[in-house]
């Protein structure tokens, strides 16, 4: 099955919308007309639509107002071209880690992205109020003026319009969230709290199975159905955001960052990190800009 990723460009916000009315979806963002999943999180509003969609297997009526919000791993599949039965509509897509999780654990159990921790048989259409429809509109045309003008500042203008963005899903989801939560997938939420536990360890496919009393033949297979990606993925996809997060907001070197995000052997870490953006780490961090200064307990930890 085919899996979009998000290109990643260094020195960029990663964060991307689409006017579907103005044009067709790139190969970046959701291939329209084949069965795919996603690295990455999307929010889908139609604004004035009628037709259908398929997400995890499950058809899905698309009208006016509806708002689909759809998290990494879920299967998208369509009848026809997005521009036969959508004729005004967003698409707004992003990579979880745009909003930091600060306390939180892993982004599932961020309050703002709580609304796209959702699996199969979960809700994943919210009811946008008619007298509201506009100023969604606005919102989101708001928030892909910043990214396409790039004006002084855009950076952080866009993910603080993102941020507002996701405040009014969050809202709109509020009567939902009881329901998400007892809908839970145990498996996969236990293989996601032993990645977020462990990925600073140089464990394998092998340790997360065990640890979860699985073959690692077994986990594979489970997790690949439901997500669209094997844990090994999911656990590189989670130390390359802890790096771009240390390669951004802190001064260590590639190898005591290395270190940190699973990799003993530092070459293979700038291996890893280039073939998924096409830069070395090093690169990155000189396109991100300077880092702030190093506090004194940051600062021992480098020497360390």
């Amino acid at each position: 099955m085919p899996v979009a990723e998000f290109r990643r460009v260094p020195g960029a916000p990663p964060m991307a919308v689409e006017h579907l009315s103005e044009q067709p979806l790139t190969a970046d963002a959701l291939p329209a007309g084949q069965t795919h999943t996603h690295d990455f999180l999307v929010l889908f509003y139609a604004h004035r639509a009628s037709g259908t969609i398929g997400i995890d297997e499950r058809s899905w009526l698309v009208t006016d107002g509806d708002l689909f919000v759809i998290a990494p791993g879920q299967v998208l599949s369509f009848t026809g071209p997005i521009a036969e039965f959508v004729d005004d509509g967003w698409v707004v897509f992003f990579p979880a880690d745009v909003i930091r999780g600060g306390a939180y654990s892993s982004w599932r159990a961020h309050p703002l992205l709580f609304p796209f921790a959702q699996g199969i048989d979960r809700p994943q259409r919210l009811r946008i109020p008619a007298a509201e429809r506009p100023s969604w509109v606005e919102r989101i045309a708001t928030l892909d003026t910043e990214l396409r003008a790039r004006r002084d500042g855009y950076q952080e203008a866009a993910l603080a319009h993102l941020t507002l963005l996701l405040v009014a899903v969050s809202r709109l989801a509020i009567d939902v969230t009881g329901e998400l939560r007892s809908a839970d997938e145990p498996l996969l939420a236990a293989v996601f709290d032993v990645i977020e536990q462990r990925y600073h360890e140089p464990i394998s496919l092998t340790d997360i199975a065990a640890e979860l009393s699985l073959t690692a033949g077994h986990l594979t297979t489970v997790v690949r159905r439901k997500t669209g990606r094997t844990v090994q993925r999911w656990l590189t996809e989670r130390r390359m955001q802890q790096a771009r997060l240390l390669l951004t907001d802190t001064k260590l070197t590639v190898a005591a960052i290395s270190r940190r995000v699973g990799y003993p052997d530092v070459s293979y870490f700038i291996k890893r990190f280039r073939a998924d953006h096409e830069v070395t780490p090093a690169q990155w961090r000189h396109a991100a800009g300077p880092a702030p200064p190093l506090s004194r307990s940051t600062d021992r930890r480098a020497r360390g």
